[in-house]
């Protein structure tokens, strides 16, 4: 059973960093697309970034280009995000995701962990 467990969301200042894990088990994730998105207070899910298991190609919201860098430690079956110069719209839910790379949605989901970022 694919489980995805967030971790490292909080409470930073403006202008601050944080770095969200996302550990990954039950399965070989290559040929895999792990995604991170969030939600914030009353608005719709919205994609932030995306890596291919397999080769590292990566994928940004244009919000967070040049501010956020996604990385995976394949011997840890973990994806990060690495989250800088932050802003108080990027306060939300980040939720990590995996799809098949052919697969056109996410279908596995983590539980999400809380960014709030204070002006």
């Amino acid at each position: 059973q694919v489980q995805l467990v967030e971790s490292g969301g909080g409470l930073v200042q403006a202008g601050g960093s944080l770095r969200l894990s996302c550990a990954a088990s039950g399965r070989t994730f290559s040929g895999y697309v792990m995604g991170w998105f969030r939600q914030a207070p009353g608005k719709e899910r919205e994609f932030v970034s995306s890596i291919v298991w397999n080769g590292g190609r990566t994928g940004y919201a244009d919000s967070v280009k040049g501010r956020f860098v996604i990385s995976r430690d394949n011997s840890k079956n973990t994806v990060y995000l690495q989250m800088n110069s932050l802003k108080p719209e990027d306060t939300a839910v980040y939720y990590c995701a995996a799809r098949f790379v052919v697969a056109k949605d996410f279908n596995y989901w983590g539980q999400g962990t809380q960014v709030t970022v204070s002006s």
